[in-house]
């Protein structure tokens, strides 16, 4: 694929963008030639863009860039290069803000594009937050390695009366109250506990029972989560801290690991949960394997009689 059917695909993908984010080119989907180590993003007017892997014909892609971005809507060209040490970004078009938000559904979610490796946002995880936010009126919601808590906005604007988050990172959970805050929702029954999960099972379980129970961990975490060995320890807690009739939202985003993974260790270890289906993923993270990509599988407890 050359760089000027690039800049073609962005024209065509772009007009039909607004102030809510959307991908516009996701190369890591395998559905690219040439250009797997790529995406580009719209936010707002903000075009964003990450390079994985040292391109051949990145100079040549940067400058396509900048000339779409001046002659586009986009008042920003911001560029990450994640394979550097520090994952530096670079502003080429315009200035960016340090006050900057992606509005998702109407949920705004504030963003870092300079200082960060992430942004404080996982957009391909959006069909997994529509889908609690339509699924948890009135119930006590449970969101395991909450990271900045988008899942406790979906929760908050999908009507849940509680919502519990659990991450190691203070700094994450700091980021999750200034979310909450920018949507202006009620902070009352939302909390931010920063406990290590897999040593915290008492403490959650007098918080409990969960009337739905996310679980979005990292597949890789030196030091705190290993999803091959340390996913199976969190399935068999999950009747301790469940409600009679909860809904699971498992999520894995690991190329190596199948949906299977999941499915078969709660059908061994928490048995009383069973699967009812995986979410589609967005056509805009199209991939060439959608097991190599995110799995967000959704689980419902039986009632115990």
């Amino acid at each position: 694929m050359r760089v000027e059917d690039i800049k073609n695909h962005l024209v065509e993908k772009s007009q039909a963008t607004n102030e809510e984010f959307k991908r516009l080119f996701h190369g890591r989907g395998g559905l690219y030639d040439g250009w797997k180590h790529l995406t580009i993003d719209s936010i707002d007017t903000i075009l964003s863009v990450a390079l994985y892997f040292k391109e051949e014909s990145e100079s040549e892609l940067l400058n396509m860039l900048v000339e779409f971005t001046n002659a586009s809507r986009y008042e920003t060209l911001v560029v990450q290069l994640r394979y550097l040490p520090g994952s530096p970004s670079e502003v080429l078009v315009g200035e960016l803000s340090d006050d900057i938000y992606v509005v998702e559904n109407g949920m705004k979610i504030k963003l870092n594009l300079l200082s960060n490796k992430n942004s404080g946002y996982f957009p391909d995880m959006k069909n997994g937050r529509e889908f609690v936010r339509e699924n948890t009126k009135d119930k006590k919601v449970l969101n395991l390695f909450s990271y900045t808590c988008a899942f406790s906005l979906a929760a908050k604007f999908g009507g849940a009366y509680e919502v519990v988050n659990v991450d190691m990172s203070k700094g994450a959970l700091k980021a999750g109250m200034a979310n909450h805050s920018l949507n202006e929702l009620d902070p009352r029954g939302v909390s931010y506990l920063p406990y290590n999960i897999l040593k915290s099972f008492s403490s959650l379980k007098r918080k409990g029972p969960f009337d739905l129970i996310i679980i979005d961990p990292p597949t890789f975490q030196r030091g705190s989560f290993e999803a091959t060995k340390d996913y199976e320890k969190i399935i068999k807690k999950l009747p301790q801290i469940a409600s009679e009739d909860c809904i699971l939202l498992s999520c894995l985003n690991s190329p190596n690991l199948e949906s299977s993974f999941i499915i078969d260790l709660i059908s061994e270890w928490s048995p009383s949960f069973k699967f009812i289906k995986k979410l589609e993923n967005l056509e805009e993270f199209a991939s060439d394997d959608e097991e190599k990509s995110l799995k967000n599988l959704i689980f419902k407890r039986s009632s115990l009689k």
